[in-house]
């Protein structure tokens, strides 16, 4: 679990996000950090029961910085107001499929997975695994476990095609699913479950839910 303290400095830091307000708050700042390496040690912990791939996986791998890189982007605060980290062979900088917690105070923060913002070789090759298996896929997706925790595959704004691909056909079964730009899930986590003891726990439960799906997207990927 995190520390309630932790949540309240990525609140406090939502309300001033400026260089001056954080150095003046390092120290908070330093707390917060250490509790959030805690907790991905826990997972890290647990996690390589069930995906060994995973075990040479330190926090530095998994644990994103917090400050923002804003050479390109027209909001210039200079932090994040969310710790995150991705778990993937190959730590975070890795173009495979994932592993993903995001706790970010005010109801934001969730545990995901799966492949976004891909390369267009990427998305090209996960479009045709998912055309030609497409049994097997939508095996995946109708798990029972998998349809409790997660539903389906994310279909926010923005996150799919308006038509079909080149090369496919509207009719296809799994026109919807080949359609999408990225291929995710993700389950919500309140403020309330993040201080609670059970966290690690249904991390773990969600990430071992979704294993089936990243084999799927990085064996189309590795092809």
């Amino acid at each position: 679990m995190l520390n309630k303290k932790t949540l309240q400095f990525l609140t406090q830091l939502k309300k001033n996000n400026s260089r001056e307000w954080f150095n003046e708050n390092r120290f908070a700042y330093d707390l917060a950090k250490d509790d959030f390496i805690q907790l991905v040690n826990g997972v890290l912990a647990k996690v390589n029961a069930f995906d060994p791939e995973l075990s040479l996986l330190t926090y530095k791998d998994c644990i994103f910085r917090i400050n923002r890189d804003v050479r390109f982007s027209k909001n210039k605060n200079p932090y994040k107001t969310n710790m995150a980290a991705y778990f993937v062979k190959g730590g975070k900088k890795s173009w495979m499929a994932g592993y993903y917690f995001h706790c970010e105070p005010g109801g934001k923060s969730f545990i995901g997975g799966g492949l976004y913002g891909g390369e267009p070789d990427q998305i090209k090759k996960v479009r045709q695994e998912i055309d030609y298996n497409w049994e097997e896929f939508k095996g995946i997706l109708g798990n029972k476990n998998f349809k409790k925790l997660f539903g389906d595959l994310s279909r926010e704004e923005g996150t799919s095609l308006i038509r079909e691909p080149k090369g496919y056909e509207k009719d296809n079964p799994a026109i919807e699913y080949i359609k999408l730009k990225n291929f995710i899930v993700s389950v919500p986590i309140s403020d309330a479950e993040l201080t609670e003891e059970g966290l690690i726990k249904k991390i773990i439960t969600a990430f071992a839910t979704m294993k089936p799906l990243l084999q799927f997207l990085n064996r189309a990927m590795e092809d």
